[in-house]
């Protein structure tokens, strides 16, 4: 029931996370998030209003709060980041659906960076979420982010 996908990005980490946290050009590169609403730079605390796209043509606006920005930290040969955010829709406040989207990055030296996404979903009512649809979502996220950060690698 928790939506995930994951994809390794032949860019350096840092390029992925520039892209992820330049949410003023979703639009550009982003088939799922369209747009995004968000004070800048994002910040911890700061309300996120995502623009969503479902692969129906379909579309949302999704209130969240990031609750998670940890920028890239190399620990040994492995470097990683992660961008987290909560859904605060109505459904989340009358606890019929909660989630939590965590977004990950991952490189050891000289290797791909491995993007993870997951949406902690729970509630009575995950199902009507569409944990299927947001899935589709991520992975259409995941290749765009992919197209962008390697684009911008190799420019």
């Amino acid at each position: 029931m928790n939506p995930h996908a994951s994809i390794d990005i032949d860019a350096p980490l840092e390029v992925v996370w520039q892209v992820m946290l330049d949410t003023s050009s979703y639009g550009e590169w982003n088939p799922f998030v369209e747009r995004v609403e968000t004070p800048a730079p994002p910040a911890v605390g700061n309300p996120i209003v995502l623009h969503v796209r479902w692969a129906n043509g379909r579309a949302t606006r999704s209130p969240e709060r990031i609750v998670a920005i940890e920028p890239p930290a190399t620990a040994g040969d492995v470097t990683t980041a992660r961008l987290s955010y909560v859904f605060e829709g109505w459904p989340a406040r009358l606890g019929l659906v909660r989630g939590t989207r965590h977004q990950e990055l991952s490189q050891r030296a000289g290797g791909p960076t491995t993007y993870d996404t997951v949406e902690l979903f729970s509630g009575p009512l995950v199902r009507l979420a569409g944990p299927g649809r947001v899935a589709d979502g991520f992975r259409r996220h995941a290749a765009g982010l992919k197209q962008r950060a390697e684009s911008l690698a190799t420019s």
